[in-house]
């Protein structure tokens, strides 16, 4: 089988290195595969297979004709039995390409998100809508984030699965993280409690709240300290609310990193109070270094941090409520190292990219077979 993986453009972004990995396990599998990007990018993805970089004018999009014809022309060339589209303007310039240039493959779109929360404007609604209808098959990343999408727009119900986003393999080897559980008065006087948070500077972040997480948390833990991994436009914004609340010392803005498991790994607890996620990744890495997890209930959040199984799970907004778990994973070791166990099990049993490579696979052919019927 031979599939087209289309991304928005070479970027350290959850969507286009999931695709990326999707696409080098999937070749393992006996597939053949192509990474078409549609926009100029600056990151190296880890896919060592064929890449094409069309490096299409983002400023023109639904009107990019050239650029739909110049994907018409790649699928005329390497003849894909799949296409599949991830994120983004992906699904556009897949479908507007196949109705203006007759192609007939079948369009796969992997939603990752949680739709609604984007489209407000109703003739943005319409014009996606218009979209959902053209193509064959639709890969959620969870439960929520397929709920989400049916309401929205009822014609995907009958032509969506709930396929799951994965991480690469580790060492997949319990570790003794009892020392840095524990709640020793030595522990705590001195202040060695290290908070994470990983992600882009974006407004599905929620870095104001954060930060005012993090405020309070330092009310009874002066000396703790929060590392921030991770880039984008609301960064220096942030930096500067930071200032002005008064924890700058406490906080190291790191930027991006090529590893940044890394920390992840140091800290006591990692915490996610995300306003819009479809499944994060992030959790699931973060699951694999044996790092607690804090989180808001918000998407499929609640599919991987099954509160006070793999997690603990806080109502969405709920600041003080945030802060309290902070404090239990801290506070409660045994507890805590139960739930760390949990969710590496998890992981190693359901949320391997090589099993998530053979789901696609699976669903692939699927959706051909339909296409005989």
């Amino acid at each position: 089988m031979k599939i087209i993986q289309i991304i928005q453009k070479p970027q350290l972004r959850g969507a286009e290195m999931f695709a990326s990995q999707l696409s080098t396990h999937l070749q393992s599998q006996g597939n053949e595969v192509v990474l078409v990007s549609l926009f100029k990018g600056e990151g190296q993805l880890s896919f060592k297979g064929k890449q094409i970089h069309l490096g299409l004018n983002a400023s023109v999009r639904w009107l990019d004709y050239a650029g739909f014809k110049n994907l018409a022309q790649i699928i005329k060339d390497e003849k894909p039995d799949i296409v599949q589209a991830n994120a983004g303007d992906t699904l556009k310039y897949a479908v507007l390409s196949r109705l203006l240039f007759k192609w007939k493959q079948p369009i796969i779109f992997r939603n990752a998100s949680m739709v609604s929360l984007y489209i407000k404007n109703p003739v943005i609604k319409q014009l996606n809508g218009f979209l959902y209808n053209q193509v064959d098959a639709v890969a959620s990343v969870s439960h929520q984030s397929k709920l989400d999408l049916n309401q929205l727009f009822p014609i995907t119900i009958d032509k969506s699965k709930v396929i799951p986003i994965g991480i690469e393999n580790g060492e997949w080897r319990l570790v003794n993280r009892e020392e840095g559980l524990g709640n020793s008065e030595q522990r705590i006087g001195k202040g060695e409690i290290k908070l994470v948070h990983v992600g882009g500077f974006s407004f599905e972040k929620n870095h104001k709240g954060l930060l005012n997480i993090f405020m309070r948390f330092l009310a009874d833990y002066p000396n703790s300290k929060m590392t921030l991994v991770g880039d984008g436009p609301l960064r220096k914004e942030t930096e500067e609310q930071a200032k002005s609340l008064g924890i700058t010392d406490s906080i190291e803005f790191l930027g991006f990193q090529s590893d940044p498991m890394q920390f992840v790994r140091e800290a006591n607890v990692f915490i996610l109070p995300s306003i819009i996620e479809g499944l994060p990744g992030v959790v699931l890495e973060a699951f694999e270094c044996q790092t607690p997890v804090v989180a808001y209930d918000v998407g499929g959040v609640g599919e991987v941090v099954k509160n006070d199984e793999t997690g603990i799970l806080v109502k969405q907004n709920d600041e003080e409520g945030f802060v309290r778990a902070i404090k239990e994973t801290i506070q409660k070791p045994e507890e805590t190292k139960a739930r760390v166990i949990n969710a590496f099990d998890l992981v190693l049993k359901e949320f391997r990219n090589e099993v998530i490579a053979e789901k696609f696979s699976s669903y692939y052919k699927e959706v051909l077979d339909s296409q005989w019927l």
